[in-house]
């Protein structure tokens, strides 16, 4: 038996794992390893040795994990594994479903709760067995398991039927199997097709048949595959099955320019906008030459760009105005977050949408933001230190990210903000799951930087007792973002329900703002109180003695 060819970090595990063998030995020792598995469940267990040699050769985790639970006194890998499993079974699940595609991480979701051995589940076996033997990759099961568990648990003779089924309507063995993989629906029901499943074979038909899909693909099993998979992308999408035949076919070049992930990274770019999936899926069906503009290369310039998009002087005066930190070049790739950092992802939608979407053509910087780039160098230069230019190169690219351009507002804040761009990324997206809006959420980081300088949960806290204990607004939230920097336990708690106390004795009548009150300092915030009551300072104070800390600014 030949081992297949492992990734390093595969071949890492299994050397780890045989570190007391030589250097030399251990290819040799992973083969070794593998045969005693398949020897095993074979002899031992009385697993079809086709099965068994499937399970050792395509389950590189789990024997690595098996193997790190052995000592070996010898080179004699083989002799020590058997001697091994004879006395402690293996749990033959995780190797199986390893086998058959599932990562790891995936694994134990889809463990039985009581059983250990294949042998225990015969169906389970059976089905695979019919699988394979029609067909069907091994290591590829698991894309269907993970999707239509219960077809693995059907009854051979309906499962047979269903394939006989698909092979009625005109499909070879190879588009069967190809089709299954990418829809496993199409496998799944009471031995008859029906229901959705009818419309999608009506879409396959015509696009294997009618735009000869199946003279493309030949008898290539991975192209028919790839190809269904990008067939797919546009039913995910929401596009309607039954309906959308013809104009994949019409377009079928893109099933074969295009790989999937571009494919995949183009429609994402669309839904950031705020486009609804369906109708971004009908686009690139009808203007495939979107699929053609680069997104990763391409730098363009805000005020330019919005400036080629039609808005006119008076509205690029109040942009520049509201939004300085969205200016400067950014990446192509970044314009659905500059879209929504400016709130105009929507109406830009719905100009892509319309077919006025301007990526294709080239853009000339103009002298506005030639000068801002001009500074924006400068500065970068300035602070960007040798020793920590990794650590500043992640927090520039998660604020262009976001939306923000190449300017000197952005430098202002990479002062300020602490963080890896992965951790900063994280609160941003903790704040926006929140309820704020992204445009609202830029501009107050532009205007207080440092409140994505604290973890996502003491965010959650603050955000949830802004609402729900001092029930403020959204609005008051957008016009006083400073709150968030400061301390909770020891500031705004404290400050607030003292405040509540007097009020539920009818003792506070006057409405004081969230600024006012959180900003004050201790002497101005007693002068309150003062005005309030006369004996209010003294509570005040007492229970100010209770408090560790003297809530200022936390970040």
């Amino acid at each position: 038996m030949h081992s297949p060819p492992l990734s390093n970090h595969i071949s890492r595990l299994f050397y780890h794992s045989l570190r007391r063998i030589s250097t030399v030995r251990r290819p040799q020792a992973l083969i070794e390893a593998q045969e005693a598995l398949t020897d095993y469940l074979h002899s031992t267990r009385s697993l079809p040795f086709t099965h068994a040699e499937h399970i050792s050769t395509n389950s590189p985790s789990s024997l690595s994990a098996l193997l790190s639970k052995i000592k070996f006194p010898s080179s004699n890998v083989s002799h020590v594994l058997h001697r091994f499993l004879r006395y402690h079974p293996i749990n033959e699940f995780e190797f199986f479903f390893e086998s058959i595609g599932l990562s790891p991480p995936e694994i134990p979701a889809f463990l039985p709760a009581h059983q250990f051995f294949l042998s225990d589940a015969s169906n389970l076996v059976s089905v695979v067995r019919a699988l394979v033997e029609y067909g069907f990759p091994w290591n590829k099961l698991g894309r269907i398991y993970k999707e239509e568990v219960s077809i693995f648990g059907e009854d051979l003779g309906r499962l047979k039927e269903r394939l006989r089924e698909l092979e009625a309507l005109g499909f070879n063995r190879v588009s069967v199997v190809g089709i299954c993989l990418a829809f496993p629906s199409v496998l799944d029901g009471n031995g008859s097709l029906g229901g959705g499943v009818d419309a999608l074979l009506d879409d396959l038909k015509r696009v294997f048949f009618d735009f000869d899909l199946v003279g493309s693909v030949g008898g290539n099993l991975d192209a028919c595959y790839e190809v269904c998979r990008k067939i797919r992308v546009f039913y995910d999408l929401g596009c309607e099955k039954g309906k959308t035949g013809e104009l994949i076919g019409t377009n079928r070049d893109i099933l074969f320019e295009f790989v999937e992930e571009v494919l995949v990274e183009k429609v994402e770019f669309f839904c950031r906008l705020g486009a609804r999936k369906e109708d971004v899926g009908l686009f690139i069906l009808r203007c495939p030459e979107i699929l053609k503009f680069e997104l990763e290369g391409r730098v363009i310039t805000i005020f330019d760009y919005l400036e080629q998009l039609g808005l006119d002087h008076k509205e690029l005066t109040s942009i520049v105005c509201q939004y300085p930190h969205v200016l400067g070049k950014n990446r192509l790739r970044n314009l659905p977050q500059s879209m929504r950092a400016l709130d105009l992802h929507s109406w830009f939608a719905d100009k892509i949408m319309n077919g006025n979407h301007h990526l294709l053509p080239g853009f000339v910087t103009g002298n506005y933001e030639e000068e801002l780039e001009k500074d924006f160098r400068n500065d970068i230069e300035r602070i960007n230190h040798p020793t920590k230019h990794h650590h500043m190169s992640g927090k520039l690219d998660f604020l262009l990210q976001i939306g923000f351009g190449n300017n000197r507002h952005s430098i202002e804040i990479l002062r300020h903000m602490h963080g890896t761009g992965i951790q900063l990324q994280e609160r941003f997206n903790c704040l926006l799951q929140m309820g704020i809006e992204h445009s609202k959420l830029c501009k107050m980081i532009s205007m207080s930087p440092k409140i994505l300088n604290q973890n996502t949960d003491m965010l959650k806290q603050k955000v949830n007792f802004f609402f729900n204990e001092m029930h403020c607004s959204l609005e008051q939230l957008y016009a006083f973002p400073w709150y968030l920097c400061y301390d909770l336990e020891n500031r705004i708690k404290p400050r607030y329900q003292f405040l509540s106390r007097l009020r539920e004795k009818g003792l506070l009548e006057m409405h004081y703002s969230p600024a006012t009150v959180i900003t004050a300092t201790e002497k101005n915030f007693i002068g309150y109180l003062l005005k309030i009551h006369r004996a209010a300072p003294k509570q005040w104070f007492e229970s100010s003695l209770k408090r560790p800390g003297n809530g200022n600014l936390e970040t």
